[in-house]
């Protein structure tokens, strides 16, 4: 387990004010990935990580816009929290998977002013008890991570394929 990410379950702040509610898979959405480790939750939406993608960090969404239900966020924990200093919270993040730059641009404006005290002081907390900085270009670095993503090696339950309607992958 990553290191920085064990320190963050620690921390003392309302992690659901950036969009990581703490929690466990007690009932699976169709989606979510049969080995999924959990980071936190937004309603519905799970931030996790998946053992054969190493410490690369993905959303799972049931109700996603993309073509995708599962797409990564960040290469590491840390660029996740880096992401989340950027946008105020890791919904922005989530979100650029089916987004324009401009559309990501608008939400940011409008979750920005929309942002609390709490919030913010979460955000300072975070910055200052890990020494990170806010990633320069979020919207560059997520649409880069999801180009060209293999998602082959996911694993899904057999309730994935039969909402989908997708072709199991052959057993090996």
């Amino acid at each position: 387990m990553d290191a920085l990410f064990l320190q963050f379950q620690q921390l003392p702040i309302d992690k659901s004010l950036i969009s990581l509610e703490p929690g466990s898979i007690e009932f699976p959405y169709f989606c979510y990935p049969v080995n999924a480790v959990p980071i936190g939750f937004e309603g519905s939406i799970l931030y996790c990580f998946l053992p054969e993608y190493g410490g690369m960090v993905f959303a799972a969404n049931p109700e996603s816009c993309a073509d995708s239900c599962v797409y990564p966020l960040a290469q590491t924990f840390s660029d996740f929290l880096r992401l989340i200093l950027a946008c105020g919270s890791a919904n922005p993040v989530e979100q650029i998977v089916w987004m324009s730059r401009e559309q990501f641009e608008d939400h940011l404006r409008a979750e920005r002013a929309i942002q609390t005290e709490a919030q913010k002081a979460a955000l300072e907390q975070l910055q200052s008890t890990f020494g990170l900085t806010p990633m320069e270009d979020p919207f560059a670095y997520v649409k880069a991570l999801q180009t060209g993503f293999d998602g082959s090696k996911i694993q899904y339950s057999d309730e994935y394929y039969d909402c989908t309607g997708l072709e199991r992958p052959e057993q090996e």
